[in-house]
């Protein structure tokens, strides 16, 4: 321990990332003033298809169509990609998720936590 430390400085670290935790695992809805539950319901369905098929339309270039396998510059047995412009980080589901809230944002939505007293 550092001679000028707090004995709490452990226990501080320890509390912010239990909050964080614990509000990691808070539900959220989307929430509109002058929207109906059923117009909701209705708005976020058009916006996971709108985002599905677009997600998929960009995704199927960097899909590789099997990896194949090489030597680095060492002779070492590696695996490349299928194709130069491959990837990896490209996940279409988050992808598809990034777009659904960009869509329900537009049309003025706003996430939320639940409020479970209702």
């Amino acid at each position: 321990m550092k001679p000028n430390a707090s004995p709490f400085t452990n226990m501080r670290a320890i509390v912010v990332i239990l909050a964080a935790a614990l509000t990691a695992c808070t539900q959220m809805v989307w929430v509109k003033d002058d929207a109906a539950p059923e117009q909701m319901s209705q708005d976020l369905e058009r916006c996971q298809q709108d985002a599905w098929r677009e997600a998929r339309f960009y995704s199927w270039y960097y899909r590789p169509f099997g990896p194949f396998i090489g030597s680095d510059a060492l002779g070492r047995p590696h695996n490349f990609p299928a194709s130069p412009y491959y990837d990896p980080f490209g996940d279409p589901q988050m992808e598809e998720a990034r777009l659904t809230q960009f869509c329900m944002r537009n049309k003025g939505y706003e996430l939320k936590p639940v409020d479970k007293n209702k």
